[in-house]
């Protein structure tokens, strides 16, 4: 089942200041996502201190030291591209503010 993959602005910004060779990988991956929004590296993010609405799940890829996080929505057949990040440092502790986006889609 194909999915639509929506991307925020931030995240194409992000992308164009990674090194080429990750800059690729990201590509892939966020394409890959479109035809399986689950991939084997994928894992579900820990939103219990996080409201997040019904019908959507939070995820992470990792891609060595660079994070995809995102929103998959079944019902809707769409995955959302929140946030490319660096880890470390990056603790995950916007979650809240990228689920804000997600209010205005």
């Amino acid at each position: 089942m194909k999915y639509d993959v929506f991307l925020e602005h931030e995240v194409h910004h992000d992308r164009e200041r990674i090194p080429g060779n990750f800059r690729q990988r990201v590509r892939a991956a966020i394409t890959e996502l479109g035809s399986e929004p689950r991939p084997s590296a994928s894992q579900p993010l820990d939103t219990t201190d996080v409201q997040v609405p019904a019908g959507i799940e939070l995820r992470r890829l990792r891609l060595d030291p660079w994070r995809l996080v995102y929103a998959v929505n079944d019902q809707e057949k769409w995955v959302w591209v929140l946030a490319l990040r660096r880890r470390p440092p990056y603790d995950y502790d916007d979650l809240v503010d990228l689920l804000r986006r997600l209010e205005g889609r």
